[in-house]
């Protein structure tokens, strides 16, 4: 029997990769890197990885019989892989890297220096793009073997979209996006309604005092697809509230200009700080098919 280096390093990885995946599983936290619906394809990965790590197991020790069995008789040549030093170090180096940062960094959560960092979230003149929501949400394939914390029937969907027509429209997290979407292409239509919705304190170079953008990060798959949405902001407490605040407002739709394009504006009312929500982003919905 002989001892294989190399092949002990691929079950170390393995092994870190497999708690890696189940840690963040175990906590919670894996809902901070991806949009919920892969969170079972997560699993199945994770799965899949500790499988290959008792294929592995098996790798470290082999007597030299079993490096020659699919030989042609009287072979002698050394099966270790041969590669040079340097590649070996930098494919190990590759792998190690997402180790190294997701065992040694903190997992935070997007915040408005993220949101920066990802351009102006208002419009910034007459011919600023807006993207024109769709009608209706995605279609989610039945088939599919992948579930999503955020998905209703139509008819589900349709109660919910009704919603709007009540006198206090609720930015719940499960139809945030759909009325999110509707409110900015059709201002007019709701201006004067009594709006309600949490989220986090982000302030652009431009803002008046009394001025700030109530914003969540909408994740299609990731957190490297996330992007801001949110409303321009009025209250006399503006100031008051410094960015990556979490506040839960209580306003009014009205309909004002930013840099000459019309937008609606959330007159505030009541402003209040809330802790973080365990989980702060929220996700498109997808309607199933029945």
């Amino acid at each position: 029997m002989r001892f294989h280096f190399y092949q002990f390093l691929k079950l170390l990885l393995l092994a870190a990769f497999a708690f890696f995946l189940i840690q963040l599983h175990h906590t919670g936290e894996i809902v901070k890197l991806i949009n919920p619906k892969y969170v079972l394809m997560s699993q199945v990965a994770a799965g899949v990885i500790v499988l290959l790590f008792f294929v592995q197991l098996g790798r470290v020790w082999q007597g030299n019989a079993d490096e020659h069995a699919s030989c042609a008789p009287g072979c002698t040549e050394d099966h270790d892989h041969k590669q040079s030093y340097v590649k070996r170090c930098v494919s190990y180096l590759v792998l190690l890297f997402p180790l190294c940062t997701g065992f040694g960094l903190d997992l935070t959560s997007l915040d408005a220096t993220i949101a920066k960092n990802k351009g102006s979230l208002l419009p910034q003149g007459e011919n600023a793009y807006q993207e024109e929501p769709s009608s209706k949400p995605p279609t989610l394939d039945e088939n599919k073997p992948i579930p999503n914390n955020n998905y209703l029937t139509d008819e589900e969907y349709e109660q919910k979209m009704g919603r709007l027509n009540d006198d206090v429209v609720e930015m719940n997290e499960d139809i945030f996006a759909s009325y999110y979407h509707e409110i900015e292409a059709n201002p007019h239509k709701y201006k004067g309604k009594t709006i309600q919705m949490k989220g986090f304190v982000y302030k652009e170079e431009g803002l008046d005092s009394n001025q700030l953008v109530v914003a969540r990060f909408l994740i299609t798959h990731c957190v490297a697809d996330a992007r801001v949405i949110g409303w321009l902001s009025e209250s006399d407490q503006a100031a008051q509230f410094s960015e990556n605040t979490w506040v839960e407002v209580r306003g009014v739709i009205d309909v004002g200009k930013y840099n000459g394009v019309e937008l609606p504006i959330i007159e505030i009312k009541e402003i209040n700080p809330i802790p973080e929500p365990a989980n702060p982003y929220i996700f498109p919905i997808l309607t199933k098919v029945l």
